[in-house]
């Protein structure tokens, strides 16, 4: 997303409402292929749970992600993560499972992220109905936790999560190209729940079941030798250069600020592919990097390198509520959770 597009999509001025037709025409063409896709989608033997969102761009889903997946675990499921693996090369007939050294340049810098922190079998593929069978016919396990899948309705899903960016919202309001929705509003009526990263602002619609998402730093890491310290203590009042390849470039800097850090921002493009000329900063500061980029760097990188590494913390009722709409619609399909749970 360019700097441009954000400020159009995000700002108060609709300098783009002369493409208001080709906004219409996207609302259309959504609307009918899911209505198409799902009529069609057959459901699974196992539950499927899909994080995503209704805008474009980064909103903290993978970090949800990675904590639904040590929630399940912790409630007896065996869960397997499922994502497109954008930005990655892989585009073969047959799904590719992803660990934690896996070349991301081919699985994508999210799902070896997601397979190092959660320890989790991720399956990478386009389409994500081939992943969960694959994932089914190889046992990996008994829950599939689809990755950014909102829209990919070819893949029947019992409880649907959506994430927003706190400070962005829905951002001018409307659907693509004139903002940045890639369904309407209205869509919210059907997800479960609604996630909310960072603290609700006037473009975060309503909903019943709405819970804040904070991400809270759980250190900064060495990225050649893995040795952690508080990140607090350690940023304060420290120099350093803050590269981002992510969705909302920004919040990483802002959040560094926040620990006291001063920082040179250097923002890429999302799942941007680094090279040793992007580390190069011509003197001794340390560099700053998300989880996300640091895949990517790790195989080049040097002494200077640090990871701010981060956890999601959603409040104590979050979790219940999630069991509880799962238990609902299992049992709607004739399933019992815990029966399931134990295959």
């Amino acid at each position: 997303m360019t700097d441009l597009t954000e400020r159009l999509w995000y700002g108060k001025r609709p300098l783009l409402w002369p493409l208001w037709p080709l906004s219409w025409l996207y609302q259309t063409v959504a609307s009918w292929r899911r209505n198409r896709l799902t009529s069609s989608a057959e459901p699974l033997p196992v539950p499927v749970v899909v994080v995503g969102n209704i805008t474009v761009g980064g909103t903290g889903k993978s970090p949800l992600t990675a904590w639904l997946a040590s929630h399940f675990r912790e409630q007896g499921w065996r869960p397997v993560i499922l994502s497109r693996g954008y930005g990655g090369k892989h585009t073969g007939d047959v799904p590719l499972l992803v660990g934690p050294d896996t070349n991301p340049a081919e699985a994508g810098d999210e799902p070896v992220m997601l397979a190092a922190q959660t320890a989790c079998p991720v399956v990478v593929h386009p389409q994500r109905l081939a992943s969960a069978r694959m994932a089914l016919d190889q046992g990996l396990g008994n829950l599939l936790l689809c990755d950014d899948g909102l829209q990919h309705y070819a893949l029947a899903r019992d409880v649907e999560i959506s994430v927003f960016d706190g400070a962005r919202g829905v951002g001018n309001g409307a659907s693509l190209p004139v903002g940045p929705l890639r369904e309407p509003v209205g869509r919210l009526q059907d997800v479960d729940l609604v996630v909310v990263n960072g603290v609700p602002g006037k473009r975060v619609p309503g909903h019943p079941r709405r819970y804040a998402m904070m991400l809270h730093p759980a250190g900064v890491r060495h990225l050649l030798t893995g040795v952690t310290k508080a990140a607090g203590p350690w940023l304060k009042g420290q120099s350093c250069v803050a590269l981002a390849g992510i969705g909302n470039p920004g919040r990483f800097f802002d959040q560094l600020r926040d620990l006291g850090a001063e920082v040179e921002g250097r923002a890429f493009p999302d799942h941007h592919r680094y090279t040793e000329q992007d580390i190069a900063t011509g003197d001794e500061r340390p560099v700053l990097m998300t989880a996300k980029d640091a895949v990517k760097i790790q195989h080049f990188a040097n002494e200077r390198c640090w990871v701010l590494d981060v956890t999601a913390q959603l409040p104590a009722g979050f979790g219940t509520a999630v069991d509880r709409v799962l238990d609902r619609k299992l049992a709607a399909r004739g399933l019992d959770a815990s029966l399931l749970r134990e295959t």
